[in-house]
C-alpha cells in the first residue's frame, strides 16, 4: 500500500503546514485515512485513493459501522471525505467518492441560549466587593461581546489589546490568530480589572502578559472559569445547563438574529469553515417565520 503511504504524507503535511491544525487534529484525521488503509490491506483489495470507487468505500463503513456510535461514523465519513477532496484538489482525480454518501444523523444537542436578561442576571450577581469579582466580570463580559472559546480567554494576554483601534487580538485552534472587535463597556470593564486588581497583584515568573490572574498571581484554568459560571447560575436559580461555551453560542445566536450575516460571525468566531457556523447556529422557528415575514416579497 505504498500509494496510500506517499498520499497519507502529503495530506498530513497539507493539514499541518497549510491549514494549521494542531498535532491532536491531524492525528484524529489520519486515524480514519489509516483505517480504510487497512481494511483494504486485510481484504487484498489492491486499490489506490486516485481508482477508489464509491462501492468499496460504501463497503468499508458498512463494516465498520455496528462498532461506531451514530457521531463517530459522521466523523469518520467527515474526515474521509477531507482527504479525498485534497486529492481532487490535486488533481489527482476528478471526483470524491464519497460525495453520495451519507452522513448519519448524530442527534446532536445544541447548547442553552441565555437571554440578555439572563446574562446581565448573572453578570450582576458577581459580588464586587472581592477582587476577583472584578476580574470575573471582565470575564463573562469578554466571553459574551467577543465570542471567545475557554481557552482563548485564559490565554489572552496583555499584549493582545488594542483598545485604540477597537480590537483584541485573539489566538484560537491550530494556533490562528483572528482580531476580534470588542466594545467600549466591555474596554472599561477590563480597564478597571487591569488598573485597580492586576496591577497591584504580586504576578509569578512567566505570568507578567498574561491578562487574566489567580490570586497567587497565575493564569486561570479552564475548570476554574466552569466553576464560576456554575456558581453564579446556582446564586440567580437559573434552570439552564451552561458553561463557558453558552456565551459564546448566545454571542452568535444575538447576533444573526438582530441581522448580522454568516460571513462575518464565522470570522468572529473563527470557524474555518462556515459549515460549522451553520451547524453551530441555533434559530427557533419563530425567527424564521420573522424572516420569512419581513423580507419575502411575496409577504
Amino acid at each position: 500500500m505504498e500509494k496510500w503511504k506517499s498520499f497519507i504524507t502529503d495530506y498530513k503535511s497539507y493539514l499541518k503546514i497549510e491549514r494549521g491544525l494542531s498535532d491532536n487534529s491531524v492525528t484524529n484525521y489520519l486515524f480514519d485515512i489509516r483505517r480504510l488503509e487497512k481494511y483494504l490491506d486485510d481484504n487484498d483489495i489492491n486499490i489506490s485513493p486516485v481508482c477508489i470507487k464509491e462501492e468499496v468505500i460504501q463497503q468499508f463503513v458498512y463494516n465498520v459501522a455496528e462498532e461506531l456510535t451514530p457521531s463517530s461514523r459522521a466523523r469518520l465519513i467527515s474526515g474521509l471525505k477531507s482527504f479525498f477532496n485534497y486529492i481532487v484538489f490535486e488533481d489527482y482525480r476528478k471526483d470524491n467518492p464519497l460525495e453520495l454518501i451519507e452522513v448519519p444523523k448524530t442527534g446532536r444537542k445544541l447548547p442553552d441560549t441565555l437571554s440578555t436578561d439572563e446574562i446581565d442576571a448573572l453578570i450582576a450577581a458577581i459580588d464586587l466587593s472581592k477582587n476577583e469579582g472584578e476580574r470575573n466580570r471582565a470575564m463573562l463580559e469578554m466571553l459574551y461581546s467577543c465570542g471567545l472559546r475557554v481557552s482563548e480567554l485564559i490565554s489572552l494576554k496583555v499584549s493582545d489589546l488594542f483598545f485604540e483601534e477597537g480590537f483584541i487580538k485573539v489566538t484560537g485552534k491550530g494556533s490562528k490568530q483572528r482580531f476580534v472587535p470588542i466594545d467600549a463597556l466591555t474596554q472599561k470593564y477590563i480597564t478597571i480589572y487591569k488598573n485597580e486588581v492586576r496591577a497591584l497583584q504580586d504576578i509569578q515568573k512567566g505570568e507578567e502578559d498574561t491578562l487574566f490572574l489567580n490570586r497567587r498571581g497565575k493564569g486561570l484554568t479552564r475548570a476554574m472559569i466552569f466553576t464560576i459560571i456554575k456558581n453564579l447560575a446556582k446564586k440567580i436559580n437559573l434552570n439552564k445547563t451552561i458553561s463557558p461555551h453558552t456565551f459564546r453560542h448566545s454571542f452568535a445566536t444575538h447576533l444573526l438574529e438582530n441581522g448580522a450575516d454568516l460571513r462575518s460571525i464565522q470570522l468572529m468566531l473563527g470557524h474555518e469553515s462556515i459549515t460549522t457556523t451553520e451547524i453551530y447556529m441555533h434559530l427557533d422557528r419563530k425567527f424564521l417565520s420573522n424572516v420569512i415575514n419581513s423580507y419575502h416579497p411575496r409577504r
